[in-house]
């Protein structure tokens, strides 16, 4: 069994809980600003000292609605002050935090709510689909935290310490299409906190300012990112509404130092111009990107026109959701996604989840007289033909799915992904494929199957698949290629609105072909490389 240590070897005085993040800052740096809130008409500002008070005052408002220790509160604010303060405010409450979108559509929010059966639904005034959700369930519909709420007089109960207790529930889309909520613990968000800060030079330090790009509902906005800063006791600024105009300027104005993205976002701000892009960022020490594998051209790009480096990651909301990094204190490799966070096991293994053996290089051949020769031979190994699934073990891991834990680590801690790949020569991984379909859009995971079951609902589909194609802004699109019922007239706008009434936005297709019948391997399957040809 993997050891319990975040960080083998070392064993510092750490939380036990992720709202003792706020508390410990509060009582360490009172005044250093916790939270730049650029969303509204006008910044906001929380030091560490306003944004614990707050924090306090929302346990106490959620208490009051009826929330017990481990009910569920689901939380669908736009990303702002509102957002940080409502999270912490249920963790500190000792509830397990179900984050949504704000904006969520009628349809995949039900499915959610309906299996998480929160207490309390947090959201936007405006909300009407949160708001209607929220009375299927029986839920309470509460809206934004009040930040000059009085703090109590008396804290309220917390149930004892217990590491293992749940934090956040996080739906994903399985494989199926239907959302799994992935159970995360305490112990797990804050091994992976204390495994990325491990990294030399750290992500995140307690006198950085991290732009978060990123929409908090992700677990990449969320842990990856705010409870990173949370971690360091750093600045968190909320940049809001995203362009890549405002995106610089916020930079510059704010003396931001670590920007965090997705790869679509870096190479939207290549459209600048290098001159530009150079002279904003030049007091940036560091961009991080995930949620999307990176394009080597990209990569390439942006550092010739900001001097900067993008270093990749991967992750998965399974696993806190950090798993490797490249090497921050070193130019990033193009293709590559790094090295296993420390305190983090990595291996390949097959489709039975046995572990693959990497292979020995070939013995070398004589080639003439001279003894030099037998060491002049050519290596014709390929790393990347010992591809395998990608397996996982550390104090990082889920706790399983909602709702009874099932699905999650074996017996003896590993966790085998559905993503695929390969370790180079220097042990670095590369990402090859995922053994589901997956069409990753911004940072966001859409899988087929549930945008082919939306698309079918209408009367005059005979067939439909799902296919992701490159995009030049969003990495990759989702294509749907349609077979309409023989006789029926359907248009691609009927398709386009149909979707937009039960799916999000990055999971509507951009392009909607039609075909008299689909294309297929001899076994019968769709073959979805024609398809994302046609």
């Amino acid at each position: 069994m993997p050891s319990s240590d975040p960080v083998p070897g070392r064993r510092p005085d750490r939380p036990t809980h992720l709202a003792d993040l706020v508390a410990r800052n509060a009582s360490e740096r009172p005044g250093h600003d916790a939270v730049r809130d650029l969303s509204g008409a006008a910044p906001l500002t929380l030091t560490w000292s306003a944004f614990d008070a707050a924090v306090s005052a929302e346990a106490a408002r959620l208490r009051a609605a009826g929330v017990r220790h481990g009910d569920r509160v689901a939380v669908g604010l736009p990303d702002g002050a509102d957002y940080c303060v409502a999270l912490f405010g249920a963790l500190r409450a000792d509830a397990v935090v179900v984050p949504f979108g704000a904006g969520s559509v009628t349809r995949e929010l039900e499915v959610v709510l309906d299996q998480a059966r929160p207490v309390a639904v947090v959201a936007g005034p405006d909300d009407a689909v949160a708001a209607g959700c929220a009375e299927g369930v029986g839920a309470t519909l509460l809206g934004p935290p009040d930040l000059a709420a009085p703090v109590p007089d008396a804290p309220a109960d917390r149930a004892p310490a217990d590491p293992e207790r749940l934090a956040l529930v996080v739906f994903t889309s399985g494989t199926t299409g239907r959302p799994r909520g992935v159970q995360l613990s305490h112990r797990a968000l804050l091994a992976n906190r204390e495994q990325a800060g491990a990294l030399r030079p750290a992500p995140v330090n307690g006198v950085d300012r991290v732009l978060l790009a990123l929409p908090l509902f992700h677990v990449y906005g969320l842990a990856a990112g705010l409870l990173q800063v949370c971690w360091t006791g750093a600045t968190v600024v909320l940049p809001g509404r995203f362009s890549p105009d405002r995106l610089v300027e916020t930079v510059v104005e704010e003396r931001v130092s670590v920007v965090a993205g997705v790869p679509s976002m870096f190479r939207t701000l290549l459209d600048l111009g290098p001159e530009r892009l150079r002279a904003a960022m030049a007091g940036v020490r560091l961009c991080t990107s995930g949620g999307a594998p990176l394009p080597a051209g990209w990569l390439a790009d942006f550092r010739a026109a900001s001097g900067l480096d993008l270093h990749e990651g991967y992750g998965l909301t399974e696993g806190g959701p950090v798993v490797t990094s490249n090497d921050l204190g070193r130019p990033a490799k193009p293709g590559s996604v790094g090295q296993v966070l420390p305190g983090v096991e990595l291996r390949l293994v097959d489709a039975d989840g046995q572990p693959m053996e990497r292979r020995p290089a070939p013995e070398p051949e004589p080639r003439g007289e001279d003894p030099l020769d037998d060491l002049d031979y050519d290596d014709d190994s390929d790393p990347s033909d010992d591809t395998g699934l990608i397996a996982v073990r550390g104090p990082n891991l889920f706790s399983g799915y909602w709702p009874d834990g099932s699905g999650g680590p074996g017996e003896d801690g590993w966790f085998v992904t559905a993503d695929v790949g390969y370790l180079d020569t220097d042990g670095d991984l590369h990402l090859v494929d995922r053994s589901s379909d997956l069409v990753i859009v911004n940072g966001f995971n859409v899988y087929p199957r549930e945008v082919e079951q939306v698309v079918a609902e209408l009367d005059a589909v005979a067939e439909v698949a799902v296919v992701g194609v490159p995009d030049d802004r969003t990495g990759a699109a989702v294509k749907a290629v349609v077979v309409p019922v023989a006789g029926a007239e359907l248009t691609e706008e009927t398709v386009a609105a149909h979707c937009a009434a039960r799916l999000a936005r990055f999971k509507r297709p951009a392009v909607v072909a039609f075909a008299d019948e689909l294309p297929r391997t001899p076994t019968g399957k769709i073959a979805r490389r024609t398809l994302a040809r046609m």
